[in-house]
């Protein structure tokens, strides 16, 4: 080909969009796959790429087709879409024009952040009452992002732009890949053991989401909610949402929103503390003021122009509580002189002598007849005692035994009443009046036998 034989970018892009049009099977393709990057724009059209495993391609689906949408398209969604495969010219990229629309079910990931969202929300996690205020006025903030990424320049532009004076620790971590969760989370730990910063930005610019999935990890999630330090998530775009977002203490839309968040602004605060220093140099001149006017009506009052005049009161005051306390005092003896009076006149007429004189002979009367009845009984028993004790002499044993008597026991002890009581070579005690006989039982007899 000749040298001033060419093609221009924009002939050549026409060429290869027309190749594109003419190809019959790029005419109502229907493609399957997962949505990503899902953008709804403001005019009602929908921007979005269209991936699987192994490649991806842009799509746009205009607000004349979307409107015949029965759902919201979201990222992480598997769909099923037919359209047309063109060539965008302006930028050489080929994408597909859509026209329908269909859910095929939830895509891998998105549906392993919804599992983890459920479980995570169940445990508590996500709770407000648990999430903490972020400081107004840090000293000292950590940023847990990509060192060369877009985010951390978002961040440290807003942070000096609205707040120089706040010191900013940078925490270089992993945001993307299997490796960026457990960077994070070793960033997350490291900043609270530390114990440098007042608050926490932890985040990164937008993307897919396979890009974003480190912030959607159960360990990231589970470090940002046991962090001692307030944690501002800052991941991707405002239409981007991570499990992140939702265990942290506040959800940035962006990074440069986290920082806006983090710190007041210089000149707000300024303002503010220039409007509390008029209001606090009024106040002290009002206080003053007033308090110089209260000195003065003080001064120019009648007591302290007249100071005298105020004790000769007192004094004038302190005579007649005096009188009268005089007079009171001499009411209440003369009171309790008549009082002791009467009690006196009271006692003379029912004095106790006159009773206890009375009571006194009663009192003999009684007991010179108890003692009447006492003697009267002793001798009645004096007497019954003495005929209960003749007659007990009378039937004594020991008074018959002294008629010539005995009792005869047996080896055990018992009173032999018959000769059937005793046997043969038996011992016997024989009790007598004036002492005890042993013997030995030789014989038996009857009175048959005249023995």
């Amino acid at each position: 080909m000749e040298a001033n034989q060419h093609l221009t970018v924009k002939a050549l892009t026409k060429y290869i969009k027309r190749k594109f049009d003419a190809d019959p099977h790029l005419k109502q393709a229907a493609v399957k796959g997962e949505l990503s990057n899902v953008k709804h724009h403001s005019s009602g059209h929908l921007y979005f790429t269209l991936k699987d495993d192994h490649a991806r391609i842009m799509a746009v689906m205009f607000a004349a087709s979307a409107k015949s949408l029965t759902f919201r398209p979201e990222n992480g969604m598997e769909v099923i879409l037919t359209g047309d495969v063109t060539v965008y010219e302006s930028s050489g990229q080929y994408q597909i024009y859509v026209k329908t629309m269909q859910q095929d079910g939830a895509g891998n990931l998105f549906a392993a952040f919804e599992q983890l969202k459920k479980k995570l929300e169940q445990e508590g996690l996500f709770r407000p009452e648990a999430k903490r205020p972020i400081p107004a006025y840090p000293a000292s903030i950590a940023v847990i992002t990509s060192p060369t990424g877009a985010a951390i320049r978002d961040i440290l532009t807003t942070i000096n732009r609205r707040y120089p004076s706040v010191e900013v620790l940078i925490y270089p971590a992993l945001v993307q890949g299997d490796r960026a969760a457990a960077s994070i989370v070793g960033q997350l730990r490291k900043v609270n053991e530390e114990k440098r910063a007042d608050v926490i930005i932890a985040g990164r610019g937008g993307g897919s989401i396979e890009e974003l999935w480190a912030f959607n990890e159960e360990a990231v999630a589970r470090a940002i909610r046991s962090s001692a330090i307030p944690v501002i998530s800052a991941v991707g775009h405002e239409t981007d949402f991570t499990i992140a977002d939702f265990a942290a203490d506040l959800r940035a839309p962006t990074p440069t929103a986290a920082a806006e968040m983090a710190v007041p602004h210089i000149e707000e605060v300024s303002e503010r503390i220039r409007a509390k220093e008029k209001r606090l140099m009024r106040a002290a001149s009002e206080k003053i003021r007033s308090s110089r006017n209260r000195h003065q009506a003080v001064l120019n009052s009648y007591i302290m122009r007249n100071p005298q005049a105020l004790y000769r009161q007192q004094f004038e005051r302190a005579d007649r509580v005096h009188e009268q306390l005089i007079y009171h005092t001499k009411l209440l003896v003369d009171r309790k002189k008549t009082a002791v009076q009467h009690a006196s006149s009271r006692l003379l007429r029912t004095g106790p002598g006159p009773r206890i004189e009375f009571e006194a002979a009663q009192l003999e009367k009684v007991k010179k007849h108890l003692y009447r009845l006492a003697q009267s009984t002793i001798n009645e028993k004096r007497s019954a005692f003495q005929q209960n004790t003749a007659m007990l002499d009378a039937l004594s044993p020991l008074k018959v035994m002294e008629r010539g008597y005995s009792l005869i026991y047996s080896d055990n002890e018992t009173i032999v009443k018959t000769v059937h009581d005793v046997k043969k070579d038996d011992r016997i005690r024989i009790q007598m009046t004036d002492g005890t006989i042993y013997a030995h039982v030789d014989s038996i007899g009857g009175k048959k036998d005249g023995n």
